[in-house]
């Protein structure tokens, strides 16, 4: 006869709920009262948000010895701050440290991210997540992960303007456990970095229009393939009704 596992509860938080608060706040508490860490994360959103790729090259660049630490550290900010895109750090990446070092770099970094983000929501709950991403854009993920699973993460991960950090958020909140999320990110995640490494690593500026020009044509063949296997689902389930 299997025994049930008991989980202990401490005024309504379990104890990994409790670490997990325990972690946010000792980070909120250095970004409000270190006024370097401060500047520099305000910095950063500002630079991500609002200079575009060239603006992000020069900025991880100005770190010089430290720039690899301080792209990582973008990486994984990127991933926690609902929306800003990480391609652009990936494209920055190759630029700086060429195409398949900067491949790593952005792939392990972003690997990172994505277990932060799922930690974070599967430790405090929608709530809380909500208030990172908004529930608009959390409840549209929740029929995609319904319907596919683990499968809607491949997807994702392959869609450079699906938000990334919405995607390992709403992740934390199925039941779908740790590791088989993990993989998922870690196969999805690879083919699209090494693409925009490879080509981020030595266009200019007349290539990049082309480059974003292929990445749109990406986006859309792979949106109506979701489409056509979404419709192919729908009529199958009338089939059976009938």
């Amino acid at each position: 006869m299997s025994k049930e596992k008991t989980v202990k509860k401490y005024w309504g938080l379990t104890q990994r709920q409790w670490v997990s608060v325990a972690l946010i706040l000792l980070v909120l508490l250095i970004y409000f009262f270190v006024p370097s860490v401060n500047n520099w994360v305000n910095d950063a959103v500002a630079i991500l948000t609002g200079t575009g790729l060239d603006g992000v090259i020069e900025f991880i660049r100005g770190y010089k010895g430290l720039a690899a630490i301080v792209s990582a550290a973008l990486m994984i900010l990127a991933a926690v701050i609902a929306p800003i895109p990480q391609f652009i750090i990936t494209l920055s990446n190759a630029a700086i440290f060429g195409w398949w070092q900067g491949a790593i770099l952005s792939w392990t970094s972003s690997m990172a991210g994505a277990a932060l983000c799922f930690f974070i929501a599967r430790g405090l709950g929608r709530d809380v997540v909500i208030r990172f991403t908004g529930e608009r854009a959390l409840d549209s993920l929740d029929g995609f992960f319904e319907r596919y699973g683990r499968h809607t993460i491949l997807v994702a991960r392959l869609l450079p303007f699906m938000s990334f950090d919405l995607v390992s958020y709403a992740a934390g909140l199925t039941s779908l456990s740790f590791w088989p999320y993990f993989l998922a990110t870690g196969i999805g995640q690879a083919p699209a970095t090494i693409l925009y490494s490879y080509v981020g690593g030595q266009f200019d500026g007349g290539a990049q229009g082309l480059f974003y020009g292929l990445i749109g044509l990406f986006v859309i063949a792979v949106v109506m393939w979701v489409a056509r296997d979404i419709w192919k689902r729908r009529n199958k389930d009338i089939e059976l009704e009938d």
